[in-house]
Formats: C-alpha cells, sequence, structure tokens
C-alpha cells in the first residue's frame, strides 16, 4: 500500500499541489486513503450533498419557480451568467446545479431547504464531518469581504489569499475526502431519496478536464462533480467499467501557485484516480 501511496503523492507533487484522495471500492471491502481524513474546502463540491439534503425533503419537482436577475446568485455558468427571468422546475434547477454548477440555481434550492435543514439531513446519514456554512453568494460576498474588492486580480496575491474564509476548512463549507465517497456510495447505493437523478446530473457534467482526464475509454462511465475556488481544484465521482466495478473517488487539491490556470493542477485529479481505482482493481 505505501507504494502505490507513494505514486500518488509523487503525481500531486510533480503538478504542484498537496492532494487528499479516498477511493472505495463500492461492492467490495478496498479503498485508499492519502490524507483522506483532514478537512477540506468543498468550493462547489458542497452542491452534492445540497441535492441529497433537497431530495430527502421531498419536494415537487415539476413546481415552476421564476428567478429573476436582481435577486438570484451570479455566476460564470447557467443561469447565474443570463440576464433576464428564467422559469424552470425545481427539477431542471437540480440538474442545472450539478452538470454546469450553476450557483444561481443552487442558491434557489437551498432558499428552499435551509442551511439547518440542509446539516440534519447530512447528520441523519451519519455524515458528521461535512458542514456547509454558506450559500453560494455568501461564499461570493465573503471573498470579496476579506480580498478587499471583488477584482479578481486580488486573488492572485498570497497575501491576500491568507485572509480569505472560502480557503479555511474551519470557517467554509467543508468535509473530508473520506466522508464525500462514503456520500457518493450512497447515492450509487440508492440509499437517499433522488438517487437517480443526482447520478444522471453528475453523468452529464460538461467538463472533461479533471477527473475524467483519468479514464479516457468510450466502456468506462465518469460520473462527477468539480469545485474551485483560488488555489483550490476538486472532484468527486463515481467510476464505472463495463465489468460492473464501480469505484468512489474523491480529489481534493491546493496549489502552490495562484495562477488561475494550471493544467498540470487539472489532470493531476484523473491521474491520482487513475492510479487509485487501477489499485483497488487489481486487489479485488
Amino acid at each position: 500500500m505505501s507504494g502505490i501511496r507513494g505514486r500518488i503523492e509523487a503525481a500531486f507533487t510533480q503538478a504542484g499541489v498537496t492532494g487528499h484522495l479516498h477511493a472505495a471500492d463500492l461492492d467490495g471491502p478496498g479503498q485508499l486513503a492519502v490524507r483522506a481524513d483532514a478537512p477540506v474546502c468543498l468550493a462547489s463540491v458542497f452542491k452534492v450533498p445540497l441535492l441529497v439534503a433537497w431530495h430527502r425533503a421531498e419536494p415537487d419537482p415539476t413546481e415552476q419557480i421564476t428567478l429573476h436577475p436582481e435577486q438570484r446568485t451570479g455566476g460564470a455558468t447557467g443561469i447565474g451568467a443570463m440576464h433576464d427571468p428564467i422559469t424552470l422546475s425545481l427539477r431542471d434547477l437540480a440538474y442545472l446545479a450539478i452538470a454546469v454548477s450553476d450557483n444561481a440555481a443552487a442558491d434557489a434550492l437551498l432558499d428552499r431547504i435551509g442551511l439547518p435543514a440542509l446539516n440534519q439531513a447530512l447528520a441523519d446519514l451519519g455524515l458528521t464531518a461535512t458542514t456547509i456554512r454558506h450559500t453560494g453568494r455568501d461564499l461570493q460576498t465573503t471573498m470579496a469581504q476579506d480580498a478587499g474588492g471583488p477584482d479578481p486580480a486580488l486573488l492572485a496575491d498570497p497575501a491576500v489569499l491568507s485572509r480569505l474564509r472560502v480557503l479555511d476548512p474551519a470557517r467554509t463549507n467543508s468535509s473530508t475526502a473520506r466522508e464525500m465517497t462514503r456520500l457518493l456510495g450512497i447515492i450509487w447505493r440508492e440509499e437517499t431519496p433522488g438517487a437517480a437523478l443526482l447520478r444522471r446530473a453528475m453523468g452529464l457534467q460538461v467538463w472533461p478536464h479533471r477527473l475524467s482526464s483519468g479514464f479516457p475509454f468510450d466502456d468506462v462511465r465518469v460520473s462527477g462533480k468539480t469545485g474551485t475556488l483560488p488555489t483550490v481544484r476538486n472532484e468527486i465521482g463515481v467510476i464505472e467499467y463495463p465489468d460492473g466495478g464501480r469505484y468512489a473517488v474523491a480529489v481534493f487539491t491546493r496549489s502552490a501557485s495562484t495562477a488561475f490556470a494550471l493544467p498540470a493542477a487539472d489532470a493531476v485529479i484523473g491521474t491520482a484516480a487513475r492510479l487509485a481505482v487501477d489499485h483497488l482493481r487489481q486487489t479485488r
């Protein structure tokens, strides 16, 4: 086991990141951990526990709501980036929150259930290391407050990054790599309402540059959810092989560089996941 952990650590080091990883065979006892119990910032990965809690609240998925530009959370994707009022079903908002990481859609659902109910749902599932403290709009607001303004250029300054609450697991939405693979297991084993819709949305995620990059095979299905903040690049997901093997993987990284574009840091998520899953498959 130390050999494979060493290879994963070497991959993280070469990419210029500190990494946390947990991989688990969903149909067997196999697992692999690298700093898997240390608290990490979830970034947009928080939308997966959010959607689990939202489904557990038993909403009417076909209910239509209208989101107006001046009322909804901004963002670079989905409704958050649009100009006009949008009317959608709650179910379609849930899809957008996962597949394109739509901040406006996610916050509309979180506003329906509230943070206390979200965290209670996680506690009911035994996910005691996972805490959701902020909505998406709160994350944006606190980041601008801590940085001294909304200018993205400020976030390239290490001194600014050191004071961002969104990068401190004790003050932001946080969990552990091990607990996120437990959550994926709950979803893939149908142990919570709405699991099929969540799996579908994660299977339709539009970004293949992280986890999927490690599994470039037409017959291997990768379902995932990314998360990104300054110096933070994350993804959790499930790898499904044609022989029936199913593997939950959670990879959380922090880069030493403050650059916004770091292809090696994105790619190492797929590399580390592939190393872990290959090891689990060889030791089944």
